[in-house]
């Protein structure tokens, strides 16, 4: 058990044995228990069970958690580790993932207007540019998604859950590895050849933005079973000039059309098929704190204007649900592996 907390932890699993109250939120992962500790509120992850993989996930999110600070990144209180029980406590966030503010149980009381979604934007920005750029070593996410970003009281962006994350020792530019993640936000080098590095973070950071914009799910299904990604729907309203179309109808109109509109073409810079071609995370700061006014990023602006007026057509290969030579195993916002079917 690492920090001061060694007593806290041992109190909740007693509390935890005793069937005191407590509100029990389920997730893919274990039980988030919330208690009142040392007049504290804490939240807390417990494994469901203890198999070979969520050991590891739970080791690394500990290393991980207790290398980093930052007022962007969801802060560690302790761990604990004894017997068969796996706890991890963290800082307790009052207003839950964003991903339940867009698509779950509080989506429709659109507790999200326009200058707080662009304050969630920055603030995950600058956790990632954090892991990316000052952390030693730099730290890959590898699972950039709207649940795994928590809000405070004052609905401040806090990332979180780094099971699947990797270090990037000094020198090394990228990694192969086994393929995690989630469908929807995977750079495609990544999902079709393992290959990770901090542009893969910064693809699913562009998804993360036109889903934060819009109020769509990375990916929807349309009649007849196909499935569209967020970046071909998006890119006919680009195409057309049509932005007003693209923010999430619960706004009502109540958003700056410059501020989304340079936003929406930052999303599509982060997305470019070409790793090389999308920006750094120190970057992405720069132009979302500058509206879009970072040197030469005016230029990429008019780039990518013309580049979204090709042919619709030529951009469906991207979607997450076609890459060549995979097959997704599990699909709907769960974790999922892809295996090569090459040989």
């Amino acid at each position: 058990m690492k920090n001061k907390s060694s007593e806290s932890i041992k109190n909740l699993i007693t509390i935890k044995e005793k069937g005191q109250k407590k509100k029990v939120l389920v997730t893919d992962l274990g039980c988030l228990l919330t208690n009142i500790l040392l007049h504290e509120q804490i939240a807390v992850k417990r494994l469901k069970t203890l198999s070979a993989k969520a050991e590891m996930e739970f080791a690394v999110e500990v290393e991980i958690l207790g290398r980093v600070r930052h007022k962007n990144l969801l802060g560690l209180r302790g761990f604990y580790a004894g017997g068969d029980e796996r706890l991890i406590v963290y800082d307790y966030m009052p207003n839950h993932s964003l991903i339940t503010h867009l698509h779950g149980q509080l989506s429709a009381d659109c507790l999200l207007d326009w200058p707080r979604r662009m304050n969630i934007i920055i603030g995950s920005a600058e956790g990632l540019a954090y892991l990316h750029h000052e952390a030693n070593p730099h730290i890959i996410h590898r699972d950039i998604k709207a649940s795994n970003v928590l809000l405070d009281t004052e609905f401040q962006a806090k990332v979180a859950d780094f099971g699947f994350a990797k270090l990037i020792p000094e020198g090394v530019t990228h990694l192969t590895t086994r393929v995690k993640g989630t469908l929807g936000y995977l750079a495609p080098e990544y999902a079709m050849w393992g290959k990770v590095s901090e542009s893969c973070d910064v693809y699913s950071f562009g998804i993360l933005l036109l889903e934060i914009i819009s109020g769509k799910k990375p990916i929807e299904k349309l009649p007849g079973g196909v499935k569209r990604d967020i970046v071909q729907w998006v890119t006919p309203y680009v195409q057309k000039g049509a932005f007003n179309h693209i923010a999430d109808p619960r706004l009502k109109g109540k958003f700056d059309r410059d501020q989304l509109k340079s936003t929406v073409m930052l999303a599509l810079k982060c997305t470019d098929g070409s790793p090389e071609n999308r920006p750094s995370m120190f970057e992405v700061v720069a132009w979302l704190k500058n509206n879009g006014s970072v040197g030469k990023r005016k230029k990429d602006v008019s780039d990518l204007e013309e580049k979204a007026m090709v042919d619709e057509d030529e951009g469906k290969d991207k979607s997450d649900t076609g890459y060549e030579g995979f097959a997704v195993e599990q699909y709907g916002g769960k974790m999922i592996r892809a295996k090569s079917q090459r040989r």
